[in-house]
This record gives structure tokens, C-alpha cells and sequence, in this order.
């Protein structure tokens, strides 16, 4: 039955939300198939609330649960899960808010969309995706860092004042991108390739606070995880908490927790590196003192070396030794003259005494023809034959008087000397 109103005749909320209500209240319990995409339990409170989805249609639904009713689900249903519940449609007036009232939830198994993450994440790791040997290093001080995260999110906030309060002097390219729905993962892929494009940027960051599995299906797309390996520039994911895992954190070449954690991992802490580098300084200041003791040691055992602590007295003593070398080459000279000299002379008297000199001083005589041969024997010389006769002192000329048979010669008178041929030197 329509409602009749009009601008002059409106109908007031209260109204328009009480048949609304009792419309729904005649829907009855209806049983409803759908997957758990979040579950809210609020500390202290006495209601669950839950998000229940139909992954083909995307559309989603509120359920609420009595504390008591949940707890009694063995086991516990968890996020991703595909379900089936009982439950009543219920209109809350006063925030004009639909939901479903569950009585009951019966669990189907895993639910369609962690399925399909699984199924993805098996073909991504059968093309080597997720292969450690293909992560690349982070810039260990990097000086500009893209990043890309939701529009003014805490996310951003916490990755920018912590990086900034670790190292004041980073700088950061920011890229602000829708990170859940439909539009997230054309935005994301676009912000990364232009951050990836950019000569200066050193690093990028995709940063998102925690969220439902479908908040988080964005970071599980095919479609962002080839883009995030085909980049060029090392890729860090800060998706949700620490119990997020979407595959991002896979592909991604690190994976942090955190966008805090992300923070810590970009940029080293100043005064960390500051206090490294004063305890390298002590070291070294410490190593050169060491060094410097060790050589003044060393130098000062050197000078306590009688070479150096009194350098004269090796020359001295190189001078006596040269001095005496010098008097044992003269003693030896000396000794080699004298006994030189000593052999001389004996064999100068062995060759006198062999001398034919000496036989002449005994009185004997040397005779020879005109020609200056030697006479040795009568029958080779005639009667009248001229002779020469060496003596000891002067040469005799004579003549052959005769000769005898038993070799005595006779001569004539002796004939004038000046006259005579002188007879040759049998030396000559």
C-alpha cells in the first residue's frame, strides 16, 4: 500500500523508518549463503558484528550476533570463510541502519575468495615470483622515497614521521591512491609505474593500514603483483598489521609489518649511526695509540742497539779491521818477495854453476874455427889451420902447427893477437 505525502503533507522520518521496520519484520528467519569478510568483537561488548558478502554480485550485508550465540560456534568462524546463517532481518530505527539478527552459522569450508588467493598464489610462485634470488637490496641511505598510500591515512603519517625522525634529511615522492574498491588496483599500478619511471627515486613504499581480507583484495590482484615484479626500483609492502599477509608481501621485495616497521627498515637512525660512528672512532683512536706505542717501543729498542747508540765504534771498528788487513797484505807481500828473491838466487847459481864460464875458470878453454864452429875432436882440423881459443878473460888466435894420432895438436909460435881474427862467442 503506497504512502501518500507530498511537500505540503511530508512524512516524518520516525514514520517513514517504522514501516520500513515492519515491512521487514514480515520477512520472517530466512536462511542466507555468503562469505565472512570481517568480524568485530568489541571488548565488553555484548554483540558480535559481522560482514557477510556475496562474492559474484559484491554486495555485502551487516549481521549481528549475541556474544553468547557466537561463542558457541565450534569452531570459531574465521575471516574468508564461505557460511550459511539463520538469522532474521532486522531494521534498527534509529539509525535507519539493515542488518541481519544470526541465530545460527553453519560453516560451507574455505570461502571462494581465499580460494582464489590461494589459487593465485600458487601460479605466482610457479613463475618464480616470490624466488628469494630475485629480491632486490634496499639503498642502505636512500634520498628520495616514493611512496604510495591512502589519501591523509595514518598509514602515511606513520611512515613519514617515523622515517623523518630516523634520518631528518630523507625526502619522499607521495603518491595518494584509493587502497580498497574497485578503483584501487588501476591507481595503485599507476602511481608505481610513474614512481618506478622516476630517475631520482631510490625506493617505494606501498603503505596501507589493517583491514577486512576484502579491504586487503586490492594487494592480492594479479594485475599489481606482475607490475610490482616487472619494477626496476626495490618495492617494500607495509600492508595492515602483522597478521596481514596479503601476496604482496610476497612479490614485494621486502616485507614490513608495519608501516612503522616499514619506517625502521628505509632509513637507519641518525643518532644510532651517530653513536656507531663515535664507537669506530674510539676503536680507532684506540688502534693508533696501540700502534704508536708498539713503534716508539720498537724505535726505542733500535737506538738501544750499540749500531745506533754508538754508531762511531763500528766505524772505528771497521777501521782496525781494515788496518789490519792492510798490514797482513804487506807482511804476506814482503814474504812472498823474500822468498821469490830466495828461489831467484838459487837458480841464478844453479844456472852459473851449469855456466860454460865456470868450466873456464878451472883453466879450460874453448876452441873454434875461423867460422865459429866448436872443435871437438884433431881429425877436424888440418896443420896451419887457423883457430880461436876462448879463455876465461880474452881470445888467443892461432895456428895449427899439426895435428897428432892420438889427437895432440902442436902449434906454432904464437902469432901476433892484434893481427888474428877474433874468434866467434860460443854464447852467440
Amino acid at each position: 500500500m503506497a504512502l501518500e505525502s507530498s511537500f505540503e503533507k511530508p512524512v516524518p522520518v520516525a514514520t517513514v523508518a517504522t514501516l520500513v521496520g515492519d515491512w521487514i519484520d514480515r520477512l520472517g528467519v530466512i536462511h542466507v549463503e555468503g562469505q565472512i569478510t570481517q568480524i568485530n568483537r568489541r571488548p565488553g561488548a555484548g554483540v558480535v558484528f559481522l560482514t557477510l558478502r556475496d562474492p559474484a554480485q559484491d554486495v555485502s550485508v551487516n549481521i549481528t550476533c549475541y556474544r553468547q550465540a557466537y561463542e558457541q560456534i565450534v569452531p570459531p568462524p574465521a575471516e574468508g570463510q564461505r557460511v550459511v546463517l539463520r538469522a532474521k532481518p532486522a531494521f534498527y530505527r534509529g539509525r535507519g541502519q539493515f542488518s541481519l539478527q544470526m541465530f545460527e552459522l553453519r560453516q560451507v569450508g574455505l570461502g571462494e575468495l581465499l580460494a582464489r588467493i590461494e589459487q593465485l598464489k600458487l601460479k605466482l610462485a610457479g613463475q618464480g615470483l616470490f624466488d628469494p634470488g630475485r629480491k632486490q637490496p634496499l639503498p642502505f641511505l636512500p634520498q628520495l622515497i616514493g611512496l604510495i598510500t591512502g589519501r591523509a591515512s595514518a598509514a602515511e603519517k606513520d611512515v613519514l614521521e617515523n622515517t623523518r625522525r630516523r634520518w631528518p634529511g630523507v625526502r619522499f615522492e607521495v603518491r595518494e591512491v584509493a587502497v580498497q574498491g574497485a578503483t584501487a588496483v588501476p591507481q595503485i599500478t599507476g602511481a608505481l609505474a610513474e614512481l618506478d619511471a622516476h630517475p631520482e627515486v631510490d625506493v617505494i613504499v606501498i603503505a596501507r593500514g589493517g583491514g577486512s581480507v576484502e579491504d586487503l583484495l586490492p594487494f592480492s590482484d594479479e594485475q599489481l603483483l606482475l607490475a610490482v615484479a616487472a619494477c626496476r626500483t626495490p618495492v617494500v609492502s607495509a600492508i595492515g598489521h602483522e597478521p596481514d599477509s596479503p601476496l604482496l608481501d610476497l612479490v614485494a621485495d621486502l616485507r614490513a609489518s608495519t608501516p612503522t616497521d616499514a619506517a625502521k627498515r628505509l632509513v637507519p637512525d641518525v643518532s644510532e649511526e651517530l653513536e656507531r660512528v663515535r664507537q669506530a672512532r674510539a676503536r680507532m683512536r684506540g688502534a693508533i695509540g696501540r700502534m704508536l706505542d708498539r713503534e716508539e717501543r720498537a724505535l726505542s729498542n733500535y737506538r738501544s742497539r750499540p749500531a745506533l747508540a754508538a754508531p762511531h765504534s763500528m766505524l772505528e771498528r771497521r777501521e782496525q779491521e781494515i788496518a789490519d788487513t792492510r798490514a797482513r797484505g804487506r807482511r804476506a807481500l814482503h814474504q812472498r818477495i823474500a822468498r821469490d828473491t830466495e828461489v831467484l838466487g838459487q837458480t841464478l847459481a844453479r844456472v852459473r854453476a851449469l855456466s860454460p864460464l865456470k868450466t873456464l875458470e878451472r883453466g879450460y878453454a874453448i876452441v873454434q874455427t875461423s867460422e865459429g864452429h866448436v872443435v871437438r875432436d884433431g881429425a877436424e882440423v888440418m896443420a896451419g889451420q887457423e883457430l880461436g881459443v876462448r879463455l876465461m878473460a880474452g881470445r888467443l888466435a892461432v895456428t895449427v902447427g899439426s895435428v897428432s894420432e892420438t889427437g895432440e895438436m902442436t902449434t906454432p909460435p904464437a902469432a901476433d893477437t892484434d893481427d888474428a881474427p877474433e874468434p866467434a862467442d860460443p854464447a852467440e
